[in-house]
């Protein structure tokens, strides 16, 4: 059995793929040149092209290369993980509600990088490494939960809520005891990009550069998956297996973004349903876009949240929160009307 009902088909099918990629590379390059030239000093589009080709005044390279540039790759890689990450846990877990933020991913990625920044905060490989098991902790715990409980989609939504809160209030009891740990704590726990470097995101992009391509990799077999367990393993796939290893590569992909731009949210409950609509349900279409649409997505509402109140900035999760709290209620409400649920 699918997933999704074929009325969660849009318009789009697998035939508007190439369109859809095309569009999103082009909506992304946009947004990127965009995100480089305004802010609270603007530099014309020519002067940003000048300087990213190693020419340009001094003060505009340092604006882009110190503040500008690690912030946009902080996004780019940010809004594909976190994406992709959902995509994959929406199919794994058969249930269109489900996102890495909404079951207990991001929170347990958050509370294992508040742990080590607190115990071990010279390793800077450590911090993503230990993103990913807090990710991963947090998605078997939910779902061993929620099997206990009775495996309805509302009742893993339930089980994610509450491991969400119990991991919350651990990263607030280590930062009451170890106050600085890290460093805007208020970014972190909200979500943004603000202060980030190239030497902190480039562990982070590995993890995410290798995750992405073994998630392409296994497009088939997620496939397989959402046909439902049974039917899986009917066509010789160990599908127990398979499911933990998706799994583990949407915990790595969460925790990954996490340890770049924090408990950002919604990204992944966005990004795929609209994707899903543009290019089907089949994974390999479906990952790759939402991969570039996450990515678009992200960068945008960060010049939103830089231009919207300027020369204030509003910080990049309550951008993306405005934008996810009434998408997720309308999803809520949808699938609730389906006796199914």
């Amino acid at each position: 059995m699918k997933i999704f009902q074929k009325s969660c088909m849009g318009p789009g099918s697998k035939k508007y793929f190439l369109e859809t990629v095309v569009s999103l590379v082009v909506l992304t390059s946009a947004a990127s040149l965009a995100s480089l030239t305004f802010g609270a000093v603007d530099i014309p589009i020519q002067e940003v092209i000048s300087v990213l080709f190693g020419h340009g005044e001094e003060l505009q390279r340092q604006i882009i290369f110190l503040a500008r540039l690690p912030r946009l790759f902080g996004c780019l890689l940010a809004g594909t993980a976190l994406a992709t990450s959902g995509v994959i846990i929406q199919g794994v877990l058969s249930n269109p509600l489900a996102a890495p933020n909404i079951i207990g991913v991001n929170a347990g990625a958050g509370l294992a990088v508040a742990l080590c920044s607190t115990f071990v905060p010279a390793l800077g490989l450590a911090i993503p490494l230990a993103a990913f098991c807090g990710a991963m902790l947090g998605t078997l715990l939910v779902l061993l939960i929620s099997e206990r409980a009775g495996a309805s989609r509302i009742t893993l939504i339930l089980a994610g809520v509450a491991m969400s809160s119990i991991f919350s209030a651990g990263i607030d009891a280590v930062l009451t005891f170890f106050p600085d740990a890290l460093n805007g704590y208020s970014d972190f726990r909200i979500g943004g990009v603000k202060n980030l470097s190239m030497s902190r995101l480039a562990p982070a992009f590995w993890i995410i550069l290798f995750t992405l391509l073994v998630a392409l990799s296994l497009s088939n077999e997620l496939d397989l998956l959402m046909l439902g367990g049974e039917s899986a393993q009917s066509l010789g796939l160990p599908a127990k297996q398979m499911r933990l290893l998706l799994l583990a590569v949407a915990a790595a992909l969460a925790g990954a973004a996490v340890s770049i731009v924090g408990l950002l949210g919604f990204v992944g409950l966005l990004v795929p349903h609209i994707m899903r609509r543009l290019v089907g349900e089949e994974s390999f279409p479906l990952l790759l876009s939402s991969a570039l649409g996450g990515a678009a997505l992200l960068t945008i509402c960060d010049l939103v949240s830089r231009l919207l109140f300027a020369p204030f900035e509003l910080p990049l999760g309550i951008v993306l929160s405005l934008m996810g709290g009434p998408f997720f209620l309308w999803l809520l409400f949808r699938q609730k009307r389906r006796p199914h649920l």
